[in-house]
């Protein structure tokens, strides 16, 4: 019966193949091919290859002739599957008018598990682009803004990974109004992953390629990082607060420039974050440490703080916590009583004294202004610099003729970064001896990446976080290197602490008057609008 049935359907499709101009008076032999869905499998492959074929000479049957489309591309039998969703992009190569519903298919589409399948949806999804890239659009939307979760994840995740080979052939200036004006709607309900996705779909369009277009992707960020908010919460019970003002300080950082200000960023930090940075709950795990990670993203964003209303009180903020990290030298009393010194944070002084050298030339007479502070201050600056001079000896020493491979090594990274933190700090700390302060040396912090210079002179660093370099007894420069013959390897809480981020790339849920969770559920969307 089935070979029958397999005749029959070749014998209708030539029946419409000859007909030419008169394929409409042949009605019938169209509706028997629709009913072949119902057969057997090979029955079903012709099915769905024959039904695209002819779709457009059939107008008063198109929605029959979808559903059974369908059908087919929900078969039990994944090579059907696959064959229907194939073929899906061929109904509307003719007949732009159903590229929108095609589109919305293949969208729900997406959550097929079969990796091989999965393929076929994207490739089909690419085809529909090529056909209308703004229908396209629309259809994939419709699914992230009223879909399931994992058809919404899954929309977004092809949309960040699919776009970059989009030729602008196919992403026409209205394709791309319209995915900008999409992406932006979706940002009033994220998680952090699909903040992560959204910034990198938008930071691909005309928006990241012009300054006017940067600005307006770092105020998106601002309103995520709820920078009106008046305060801080940094123990909220899932480190939410946290995580969204880290993540949203990487993403905006790529955008700041000459022509795109960061001090609105700045301030915040300065004004609400700092005063209470040490209540911020240590990483679950060594390769994390929050609160130096805010202060390495705080250094960058000065570098692009170009105008500050009221710099005298961000400054204040970044002094005071400055000085927490630059203890006193102890009484030569106690000293002799073989009291320990206290440990030297190199990491957050690189960032905070870069921060301070950086918005400190807003308001110069900070320090001249109070002679008692700037005394209090210079004496805390002598014993740091004494206490890192001979370090930068033995480092230096240490990494002397050593190149290529050689500095690729865990420890010589180590060496590297630490050279490159303790002489940034020995520079920064000459501007301020300066009498009056000077605010002119430019530094390149030691977690960039730098162009490869003289070994001798500056190793080339690489971009792993830095250890923490504490010190112990270290009463002058010669009892110093008396002390540091042998090298150790940073140690301590410091940079070892934290890893690399990537503004690509690319982490919860939130809103512009919301907050984000990294577990990805879609019920924290609403949970976290006030």
């Amino acid at each position: 019966m089935s070979s029958d049935n397999i005749e029959k359907l070749y014998k209708n499709f030539g029946i419409l193949a000859d007909a030419k101009d008169k394929i409409g008076e042949h009605e019938k032999e169209y509706l028997e091919i629709l009913t072949a869905v119902k057969g057997s499998d090979k029955e079903k492959r012709l099915a769905s290859q024959f039904i695209a074929r002819f779709f457009k000479h059939f107008p008063e049957l198109s929605a029959q002739a979808i559903e059974a489309q369908l059908d087919l591309c929900e078969d039990e039998d994944v090579s059907i599957r696959k064959q229907a969703i194939k073929d899906l992009p061929n109904l509307c190569k003719d007949m732009k008018e159903y590229t929108q519903k095609i589109a919305d298919i293949l969208a729900q589409l997406l959550q097929a598990e079969d990796p091989t399948e999965l393929s076929v949806v994207h490739n089909s999804l690419m085809s529909i682009f090529k056909i209308d890239a703004k229908s396209a659009l629309v259809g994939i939307f419709s699914q992230v803004l009223t879909g399931e979760d994992v058809v919404r994840e899954r929309c977004l995740k092809f949309l960040s990974t699919k776009f970059k080979v989009l030729s602008s052939e196919i992403m026409t200036k209205e394709a791309e109004d319209y995915l900008i004006a999409e992406c932006k709607k979706v940002l009033q309900d994220v998680t952090a992953d699909e903040f992560r996705q959204i910034m990198e779909i938008l930071g691909m369009t005309r928006l990241g390629k012009t300054s006017s277009g940067q600005q307006e992707l770092v105020n998106l960020i601002a309103e995520q990082a709820e920078l009106e908010r008046e305060s801080f919460n940094p123990t909220d019970a899932d480190g939410e607060n946290v995580e969204r003002l880290l993540l949203c300080l990487r993403y905006a950082l790529p955008y700041f420039s000459a022509q795109v200000d960061s001090s609105q960023f700045v301030s915040y930090v300065c004004e609400h974050v700092l005063p209470v940075l040490s209540e911020i709950p240590a990483g679950e795990d060594e390769g994390n440490d929050p609160q130096l990670e805010i202060l390495k993203l705080l250094a960058e964003l000065c570098s692009h703080c170009n105008t500050i209303e009221n710099p005298e009180s961000k400054v204040e903020k970044i002094f005071k916590r400055l000085v927490s990290n630059m203890p006193l030298p102890p009484d030569d009393a106690e000293g002799v009583n073989g009291t320990t010194e206290p440990p030297l944070e190199f990491s957050q002084v690189e960032c905070l004294m870069y921060s301070f050298h950086r918005l400190a030339r807003h308001c110069p007479e900070f320090l001249t202004s109070n002679p008692d502070q700037l005394k209090d201050f210079r004496f805390r600056l002598q014993y740091f610099a004494r206490g890192i001079q001979g370090y930068i000896k033995k480092l230096r020493e240490a990494l002397q003729g050593k190149q290529g491979d050689e500095l690729k090594t865990d420890e010589n990274r180590i060496k590297v970064v630490a050279l490159k933190t303790t002489s940034n700090i020995n520079i920064l700390i000459k501007d301020l001896f300066h009498s009056p302060p000077s605010y002119k040396s430019v530094i390149s912090l030691s977690w960039k990446p730098t162009l490869p210079v003289s070994q001798k002179s500056n190793p080339s660093p690489g971009q792993k976080r830095h250890t923490p370099i504490t010190f112990g007894d270290s009463q002058n420069s010669k009892h110093l290197k008396s002390e540091r013959e042998i090298y150790q390897p940073p140690s301590g809480k410091y940079s070892n602490k934290v890893s690399s981020y990537t503004p690509r790339r690319g982490r919860g849920r939130g809103g512009p008057r919301g907050g984000f969770s990294s577990r990805g559920n879609r019920g924290w969307r609403r949970g976290y609008r006030d």
